[in-house]
């Protein structure tokens, strides 16, 4: 392959895409906290387990070639049998000590967990000795350091939500040399996969994983429930918590009635979902609701509701002089965005990328559009020109300072028009529970085609058919009796039509939260299995008996000693609370009873009267 083109070093195309992707994400998101930055080495060779590199062959075309180089990308010869040939591009990269980003996965997919790591990124860095060795002028410079990065969304696909950003301990690729470079039979692949298991250990700690979807949407209510609020979970913890939640979701035998517990949980996530209303915008409502089913009102009446539309439309009014111009003006990346998630409503992890990428695309043609027309009016002098973009400049951060308060006044204006029309429609045309059953299964997206399943351990396929019997056994609400959601859904009724089945859901769901707490309040010395990593860090680590034929891994190498995790519900409990978890109870006894009582009435509002 041609020597790359003059001026590869500088990447000037990588600098502005730099620049303009930092620009965009940066307006998309609200915040973007970066945990473990300290991790990264300042020099040497790394590997950052991230993107994935292009093919070899779109590099034949000069001009083509400076652009991919310019921007930081490297060839690949995908043909090639050949792994020196095949990663020659990535050790050019390290050997001028350079950082090169992978992506060990292989492919985007939306699962509830990690899937699949691959041993590209481990073959690479053992692989590079090999090319160390045949170039003695490399032979002073450090070993090729890996280093996990692993990036999650607090929400995924919704505009101003936050993203976490946590790099892992670099992992010395020196640690599994001699091993790869002995003349043992199967030694070599030995090592890489040892190493790729180390990758996956390391980014299985930094992400959120569940061995269903079913299981994480109930910790996903779980956690809106428990902080109330879109952002009240520090970012800092919102892994930790988030997996801690998942752990306890996962362990079935937790409480008695846990089916029941995670049957409301997923109701009212399912209808929060069909009715476009969230959680934390009703939390800011102030909507009678109680976590104590002796207090009467599951539903507001009329009047309070039309008070609370009232006082959501003067505050959106007035700040909305203030930023009805900036609005007009960005409607169109507004639009785009919406599109762009549109086209893969089915993949929750693409749809942030094609509304940032949309976005900004569509920033790109505005924002130039803004400045001739300023510097029109201007006449086109020197000075105008400077003015123009100075104008520029302030509008956009004006408008991203401007857009938490008015998107989240806007949200809750929206949602207290929806509860007023819902409130003030006759009951007669409330779904019936027999239409309103196929809205209260959440909708899982459909299994990614690119996911490699032999990859997937016996193990682990074992835990999702357990965790699929759990889940069918579930008939008493028939939650997994529905028919498979298909990639085009039928309509959703009208928000109007759900509003009461969603605030009685609302109550439901915190009820059955509050009385699962309350069942472990009382019995906190009780164990329950959790993460290792959370296990080591909060609770403690149990080694089972080695005789299981699971013990080993991956092409039948043996797996490190297998170490299960624990946590006590006494530590788990003080541990949400530390975090500002406000957990409920049930202060008054009787729960069923009275719960079933403030479920079933069939007085308007649902509303239930007061036990004397």
């Amino acid at each position: 392959m041609a020597p790359p083109p003059q001026g590869e070093d500088f990447m000037l195309l990588h600098r502005i895409i730099r620049f303009l992707a930092y620009l965009s994400s940066h307006s998309f998101f609200h915040e973007i906290r970066v945990i473990g930055e300290e991790n990264v080495p300042k020099d040497g060779p790394i590997i950052v387990l991230r993107a994935e590199p292009l093919a070899a062959q779109l590099f034949k075309n000069p001009a083509v070639a400076w652009i991919l180089y310019s921007s930081g990308n490297i060839p690949v010869d995908r043909k090639s049998k050949d792994r020196q040939r095949l990663f020659d591009g990535t050790f050019k990269a390290l050997a001028k000590g350079n950082a090169v980003a992978l992506f060990p996965e292989g492919t985007s997919y939306t699962e509830p967990r990690i899937m699949q790591v691959k041993d590209g990124a481990a073959w690479a860095a053992l692989e590079y000795y090999k090319y160390k060795e045949a170039h003695p002028e490399l032979a002073d410079q450090p070993d090729v350091k890996i280093v996990p990065a692993a990036i999650v969304y607090t929400n995924k696909s919704k505009y101003r939500s936050s993203v976490v950003v946590e790099y892992g301990k670099p992992i010395s690729a020196a640690d599994f040399k001699e091993q790869f470079l002995s003349t043992e039979e199967n030694a070599p692949r030995s090592a890489v996969k040892c190493l790729t298991r180390t990758l996956e250990s390391e980014l299985v700690e930094s992400t959120i994983n569940a061995p269903d979807w079913d299981t994480l949407y109930a910790a996903r209510m779980a956690k809106d429930l428990l902080w109330e609020g879109d952002r009240s979970v520090g970012l800092d913890n919102f892994v930790p918590v988030s997996q801690t939640l998942v752990d306890l979701f996962s362990n079935p035998d937790i409480v008695p009635n846990f089916n029941s517990v995670r049957r409301h949980l997923l109701t009212y996530y399912s209808l929060l979902q069909s009715s476009h209303l969230t959680n934390g915008v009703l939390s800011s409502l102030p909507l009678p609701r109680s976590l104590d089913p002796n207090t009467p009102t599951t539903t507001p009446g009329r009047l309070f509701t039309l008070l609370i539309l009232v006082r959501d439309s003067i505050t959106a009014l007035i700040g909305l002089p203030f930023f009805f111009l900036p609005l007009i003006v960005h409607l169109p990346v507004y639009m785009m965005g919406r599109m762009g998630a549109r086209l893969v409503e089915d993949e929750e992890e693409t749809q942030a990328q094609n509304k940032v990428a949309l976005g900004l695309i569509t920033s790109l043609l505005l924002y130039p559009a803004v400045f001739f027309f300023l510097w029109a009016l201007f006449w086109y002098t020197p000075i105008g020109a400077i003015l123009a973009g100075s104008l520029v400049y302030l509008f956009a951060f004006y408008h991203t300072k401007m857009i938490d308060g008015n998107y989240e006044r806007a949200k809750r204006f929206v949602a207290a028009w929806r509860v007023l029309v819902g409130v003030w429609t006759p009951k007669r045309f409330d779904l019936s529970m027999g239409a309103l059953s196929q809205f209260m299964t959440p909708k899982t997206p459909p299994p990614n085609p690119w996911i490699d399943k032999a990859r997937v351990s016996p193990k682990n396929e074992e835990s999702k058919e357990g965790a699929l019997e759990r889940s069918t056994s579930l008939t008493d609400l028939k939650l997994q009796q529905e028919p498979p959601v298909k990639s085009r859904s039928a309509r959703r009724p009208p928000s109007r039509r759900l509003v009461r089945h969603v605030l009685r859901a609302r109550v439901e769901a915190i009820n059955a939260l509050a009385s699962m707490f309350d069942q472990l309040e009382n019995h906190s010395d009780k164990r329950v299995k959790s993460s290792l990593h959370l296990a080591k860090l909060y609770g403690e680590t149990v080694s089972p008996a080695q005789s299981h034929s699971d013990s080993k891994g991956i092409d039948g190498i043996p797996d490190p000693e297998q170490v299960q995790g624990y946590r006590s519900v006494k530590e788990i409990i003080r541990f949400l609370k530390e975090r500002g978890a406000n957990i409920p109870t049930l202060r008054h006894g009787r729960f069923e009873e009275q719960w079933a009582a403030a479920t079933s009435s069939d007085a308007e509002g649902y509303s239930t009267t007061e036990e004397k």
